[in-house]
């Protein structure tokens, strides 16, 4: 197994144990089988060496990577303050990937500010960030300034052009945000 592979089905189950889900087991061909990971309290995962709920803390067993991982999976499951927990074990706290979902957790929190705040660092960091961009974008929406909005978005243009997913997504958005 490649390493990326090993680094991908690491993440999966440390995620699926801070959230309760089912993973698919195809390891040995086991198709649409699942393997039930123990469900941890928040703020603890399964360690399967010790076989019990321990509290999430960094390790040498979770690297920049599985916690950009783990946490963006948070984030998209709505939960924001463990996720910002999960970043700030980041080795690396200027990683432009972590940035992005501090920003996002925090934006999402209904901290906007904040939210750009790390938004910024981000860019400052990869200047090229679509993704940054897009959800940039959706901050100065909900602050109510549809001109920086459009900013980002002729950023995201200038970039990936039209078809790019980031540009179509923000574009939606501002129509969303203007009633059209």
């Amino acid at each position: 197994m490649s390493l990326n592979k090993s680094i991908a089905v690491a993440t999966l189950v440390l995620f699926a144990s801070t959230t309760g889900y089912s993973i698919p087991s195809y390891a040995n061909g086991g198709g649409g089988a699942t393997v039930k990971t123990p469900t941890c309290k928040r703020n603890k995962v399964w360690d399967k060496r010790k076989k019990r709920c321990v509290r999430v803390k960094k390790s040498s067993a979770l690297d920049d990577d599985n916690i950009y991982e783990v946490a963006r999976d948070l984030a998209y499951h709505k939960r924001y303050d463990e996720a910002i927990n999960v970043l700030n074990l980041a080795e690396n706290q200027n990683d432009p990937r972590i940035l992005n979902y501090l920003g996002y957790s925090n934006r999402k929190l209904g901290r906007v500010e904040k939210g750009l705040t790390f938004y910024r660092a981000a860019l400052k960091a990869d200047p090229d960030y679509t993704l940054v961009m897009e959800y940039m974008g959706e901050a100065f929406l909900q602050l109510g300034q549809v001109n920086k909005a459009r900013e980002q978005l002729a950023e995201i243009e200038k970039r990936c052009g039209v078809d790019c997913r980031e540009y179509a997504l923000l574009d939606e958005q501002i129509k969303a945000h203007l009633g059209r």
